[in-house]
């Protein structure tokens, strides 16, 4: 019973480990399959690259009929999960204490912005609100600038993987005790526990300051700062422009303690600096680290005759970790990605060919088949007659009855 982002992306994943997913949708749909849509008449890219490998079921729950329809499903399934607003599923009349009255076994997933609990429990969030109030937005961006949200998911995706964790270890001990239970993730706390090492220097920052960052920081300064594109961790990192120098044109490199002497003799004598690796300015990792504009000025002077691919050439035989920043194009045309069915081609009826994001998690013994998502009310009979046993006869009078389709508008 989930929709638009963070449910899906979970659904999907344990679809493609392979659970069969049935997906529960109001008559009208999932609201994703209309927006931002590219084709006419066609599911968008948004429902479709979320819901692969997934039958749909159409149910109205106002009805009596789509209820029950419902609670038939809820005694068969080993998991429900939903990403409704504060108190949706509970107004329609299934508190998680009926839902495991109903089937004592069945593991309840749930995501919320805020969780059902503490005094943001009934507020709303999307995407960007969740990597705001999680710690994400505050450090993220350049030092004088405002906030930036990240252009990766990780207040909808990031809590879908969550929530499929929790889900598949719940499953687990269902399993083996045979009671479910309810499995909640709050958008907030996953980004939260994403920001991990943010909060590692929230507090190192009680005791001293941040050697490794290239703005200024002090001992009781408060609030972890914006940095930029350092690497936040123990080795110096940052993007190098390279050229033709467009808006991707850059290659992060990781000034590693024990690859310095390396690079210096590598680039040294090409920006002016042939004794580089002997510098006093920057020969220990803590002057390097005080001094680090220097460093960068002079590996961006180098990075100017170089592209990115050339200068990463360069840098791997002298273990430099490095790795050119990958636009979307370069992602949707790249070996590497290809080679690992990242970028996945399917045919769709209404759509025809299109790609989407491959199965990240590789399993060797048995490996993800990506099958294209579903077309709203596909499998309503399938999964009638299949999986809950109804005959023709009852699903012609619950359709009779309105259980699988939108009542009619009344006349004004």
């Amino acid at each position: 019973m989930t929709h638009v982002q963070a449910g899906p992306t979970c659904s999907q994943l344990l679809a493609w480990m392979g659970a069969d997913v049935i997906k529960f949708e109001p008559p009208q749909g999932d609201a994703t399959r209309g927006q931002l849509r590219d084709v006419p008449n066609a599911d968008s890219l948004y429902f479709t690259m979320l819901n692969c490998n997934k039958r749909s079921i159409t149910v109205n729950m106002k009805s009596a009929e789509g209820k029950a329809v419902f609670v038939d499903l809820l005694k068969k399934c080993d998991i429900m999960m939903e990403n409704f607003g504060p108190g949706v599923l509970e107004r329609l009349g299934f508190t998680w204490d009926k839902i495991h009255e109903i089937n004592p076994k069945i593991v309840v997933g749930s995501i919320k912005g805020f969780g059902s609990s503490g005094p943001y429990s009934d507020f709303k969030a999307y995407e960007n609100v969740a990597q705001a109030m999680g710690g994400a937005m505050s450090t993220t961006g350049v030092p004088d600038g405002a906030p930036f949200v990240t252009g990766a998911q990780i207040g909808d995706s990031g809590t879908g993987l969550h929530l499929a964790i929790g889900l598949l270890a719940a499953l687990h001990q269902a399993t083996r005790t045979g009671q479910g239970q309810y499995v909640e993730v709050a958008m907030m706390d996953g980004v939260m526990n994403l920001c991990r090492v943010k909060f590692r220097d929230h507090q190192r920052l009680t005791r001293q300051s941040l050697a490794e960052f290239s703005v200024p920081t002090y001992q009781n300064m408060g609030d972890v700062p914006r940095a930029g594109n350092d690497s936040g961790g123990g080795q110096l990192g940052n993007a190098v422009h390279c050229k033709p120098h467009g808006a991707n044109d850059y290659l992060y490199v990781v000034v590693q303690e024990a690859v310095w002497t390396a690079l210096a003799n590598r680039i040294g004598p090409d920006v002016g600096v042939p004794d580089l690796a002997a510098d006093p300015r920057v020969a220990t990792i803590v002057e390097r680290r005080k001094n680090q504009q220097l460093v960068w000025t002079l590996l961006n002077k180098f990075a100017e005759k170089y592209t990115k691919r050339e200068l990463m050439a360069i840098l791997n035989p002298l273990d430099v970790p490095c790795g050119p920043i990958m636009s979307t194009t370069d992602l949707a045309t790249d070996e590497h990605v290809k080679g690992r069915d990242m970028w996945v081609e399917l045919d769709h009826p209404q759509r025809g060919k299109w790609f989407n994001v491959g199965m990240p998690i590789k399993l060797s013994a048995s490996p993800a088949k990506i099958e294209r998502s579903p077309l709203l009310g596909e499998h309503t009979d399938d999964v009638l007659k299949n999986v809950l046993g109804y005959d023709d006869a009852k699903v012609n009078s619950l359709k009779g009855a309105g259980a699988f389709s939108a009542p009619p508008k009344k006349a004004a």
